[in-house]
């Protein structure tokens, strides 16, 4: 049975990595539209750079690097999204 187990877990771990590049994909499409590009310009750059390598890593068939790459560019996404955000001037209240 723990074999059994075992097999199962590292053939999920050494799979495509589709949901990780997916979310690192939808992460740095955000971070961009919240304006990082111009906001928080060096964590978008290490999101991207990160994204790129996943995506390297994909066509290679290393997915475990894939995998690694792509959550650390959704990291840094995320943090550029919300550097971004934080940065940007409020909304005028409408009367």
């Amino acid at each position: 049975v723990f074999v059994l187990i075992g097999a199962t877990w590292l053939t999920g771990c050494v799979g495509v990595p589709a949901q990780e590049m997916s979310d690192a994909r939808q992460a740095v499409r955000a971070a961009q539209k919240a304006g990082a590009a111009d906001l928080a310009p060096e964590m978008y750059s290490q999101a991207r750079q990160h994204l790129s390598k996943a995506q390297t890593s994909l066509n290679l068939g290393q997915y475990r690097s894939a995998r690694d790459e792509a959550q650390q560019a959704r990291e840094k996404a995320i943090e550029a999204r919300r550097t971004a955000e934080q940065m940007r001037p409020p909304l005028p209240h409408s009367p």
